[in-house]
């Protein structure tokens, strides 16, 4: 008989994070594969491998952080000035003391990944395996017990098989679907057009252009600051044009900018009923200069340029309640049309990006300039050039470009994306397109995939960018923050505890809701409350730990604290003895995934002390 297997599906950030958690929660055989379809992309995604990451290509937020550890806010910035192997590292990189509010490479990202994946494959206890696979996951058949995958597997340029493999369970992780450039049909593989600025060849093509070269680059945030940056610290010296409906551009992070939470009155008036856009807009406004008004009297010490980030953090808890007031067209109608907006106003980048563009923009050098307006259509002109037409409600404009830089890539709404595999899913209705806001897929709390009829395909999970459209809902988290890093953290938790109490407790459906009305009851128990918060804390530092030996000592403190405190002893003897352990587990979930706080506060909140079981020596 062989031991729980569990597939995921995308070995990029997001099925990475998952894999790790997995090797370091359970605590019996199991089979973890790691299905990718690019093995460039294993350990790091489309956004942090190498050949995609030249090295001034820095991280848009601070180092510190980059982090794959929530209750460890310290290890990527620790890994880097401590573990990493900068024997082949270029200058400055290559003597840099990296700090928690500075700069970091892209690239060494994808080192940092593959260091601790194989340190959590080491510290896993025995029977708990991983696979990497290699192919394209194009259809999935879901039956009563387990998961059937159809595999694709790419034998040469022309010829092709398909393979299928069983699991008990599978995660989707297959990051980023791509937006078709509908304004580009003509020029798609024309040589002056890069579609992809994150690949090996774009990257090569962007610093292959001519320094003199008039260069357009579609998107004005922060991938666009990348693109423009990278010209920029090569010397280039002619036109670049960022276009963008919005005009909008990345803030810079103050030095020594370390991120925090603020606690503000409800903005009570946005809870009215919703009647129109302007009058909302209007609400929004007179809430949204309140706040910030209070923020800068009540908390002199913020730097004015982090304002908008403390008042967009601290409506968080709040906007799910405001969402739910807005009709659906129209909540769809304002994520398109001020959603890039939204997310500027809730994150920053760092100088390194920002300051070489921002010195470009400045009316005395003047290289770079932002155009607002939409790109109707991109065409070719003569044999090697483009011509980039730009509309705006009075205006009309075509700019000649020698490259084309396209940073429109995400398709939000998956009923358009060309991926066999979310097209299989959406046409057999495996899965259903996320019903308030169009982007992504429905799941439960738990990440579980939703059927058109609001079921839950148990054997499924899902974990990243297709859960846009809940996290906007569920936890008021809008534009690169619905699946960012951060988000990424706390689904890799809960997915992965989720699949042990399914495989390894064996709590599924009825059971699981019995424990957490369990849990509740515990908590509210004067009797067993004591020894139940002391359970959950043994729990929350077995999870976090990362060294095996720790997660042994632990667990075994854990079961001797369960099995003598009075309290428990007479309900594990009973018909609930069964659901303590996860009930606890899904306590110490709750609490590691705490998004009310920092991870800096959430490790001295959890008692995590410094010299504890999270940091590997």
């Amino acid at each position: 008989m062989r031991h729980p297997r569990i597939l995921i599906i995308g070995a990029g950030l997001a099925g990475t994070a998952t894999a790790i958690r997995l090797l370091q929660f359970a605590r019996t055989p199991l089979e973890i594969v790691m299905l990718e379809r690019r093995s460039e992309y294993r350990y790091a995604g489309v956004a942090y491998h190498r050949d995609g990451n030249p090295w001034d290509h820095v991280f848009n937020i601070q180092a510190g952080r980059m982090s794959a550890f929530r209750e460890d806010v310290d290890d990527f910035v620790r890994w880097a000035n401590r573990e990493a192997d900068r024997q082949h590292w270029p200058a400055p990189w290559a003597d840099f003391e990296f700090v928690e509010h500075g700069p970091a490479p892209r690239r060494i990202y994808h080192d940092y990944l593959t260091d601790r994946m194989a340190e959590a494959r080491r510290a896993a206890y025995p029977g708990v395996d991983l696979v990497e696979a290699e192919g394209e996951a194009v259809d999935l058949g879901i039956h009563a017990d387990d998961v059937e995958a159809t595999i694709r597997h790419a034998a040469g340029t022309d010829t092709e098989h398909t393979s299928t493999l069983t699991a008990d369970h599978v995660v989707l992780a297959t990051g980023l679907e791509l937006k078709w450039p509908a304004f580009a049909v003509d020029v798609l593989a024309h040589d002056a057009f890069i579609r992809h600025p994150y690949s090996t060849d774009g990257v090569r093509r962007l610093l292959a252009v001519p320094r003199p070269a008039s260069v357009v680059i579609v998107g004005t945030v922060l991938s666009a600051y990348d693109s423009a940056a990278l010209l920029l610290r090569q010397g280039h010296t002619g036109p670049i044009h960022l276009v963008s409906r919005s005009g909008t551009t990345p803030r810079a992070y103050p030095e020594h900018h370390q991120h925090d939470v603020v606690q503000l009155p409800v903005p009570a008036r946005l809870l009215e009923p919703y009647q129109n856009r302007e009058e909302f807009r209007a609400r929004i406004r007179a809430e949204w200069e309140t706040a910030c008004a209070a923020v800068r009297d009540d908390h002199p010490e913020i730097d004015q340029q982090v304002v908008t980030e403390r008042v967009a953090k601290a409506w968080e808890p709040h906007l799910p309640t405001i969402i739910d007031r807005i009709p659906t067209d129209e909540l769809r109608r304002l994520l398109d049309d001020f959603g890039t907006q939204i997310a500027a106003l809730r994150v920053g980048a760092v100088r390194y990006t920002t300051s070489i563009v921002e010195h470009a923009l400045s009316a005395d050098h003047g290289s770079v300039e932002v155009v607002i307006g939409k790109v109707e259509q991109i065409a070719p002109v003569g044999s090697d050039r483009l011509a980039v037409t730009v509309t705006a409600p009075t205006t009309r404009r075509v700019i000649p470009a020698d490259l084309v830089v396209c940073n429109v890539g995400r398709e939000a709404d998956y009923t358009q994306v060309g991926s066999r595999l979310w097209k299989n899913l959406l046409t057999r209705q495996v899965v259903m397109p996320h019903q308030r806001t169009g982007r992504g897929i429905e799941v439960d709390d738990r990440g579980t995939p939703l059927k058109p009829g609001g079921e839950p395909i148990i054997p499924l999970s899902a974990i990243g960018v297709m859960r846009e459209g809940d996290e906007i809902v569920r936890n008021g988290r809008a534009g690169a923050f619905a699946f960012n890093l951060a988000a990424i953290k706390n689904h890799s938790i809960v997915v992965a505890a989720h699949l042990i109490e399914r495989l390894e407790l064996r709590c599924d459906g009825a059971a699981r809701r019995a424990a957490a009305e369990f849990c509740h009851t515990l908590v509210a128990g004067e009797s067993t409350r004591p020894a139940f918060e002391e359970a959950v804390s043994l729990e929350v530092r077995r999870l976090a730990a990362r060294r095996r030996d720790e997660r042994v000592r632990l667990d075994a403190r854990l079961e001797a604290h369960l099995r003598t405190t009075v309290s428990f002893r007479a309900i594990r003897a009973g018909a609930h003895g069964h659901l303590i352990r996860t009930a606890v587990l899904q306590e110490a979930v709750k609490r590691l995934t705490d998004i009310s706080v920092t991870p800096r506060q959430l490790r001295g909140q959890l008692r995590i002390s410094a010299d504890e079981d999270t940091e590997v020596t």
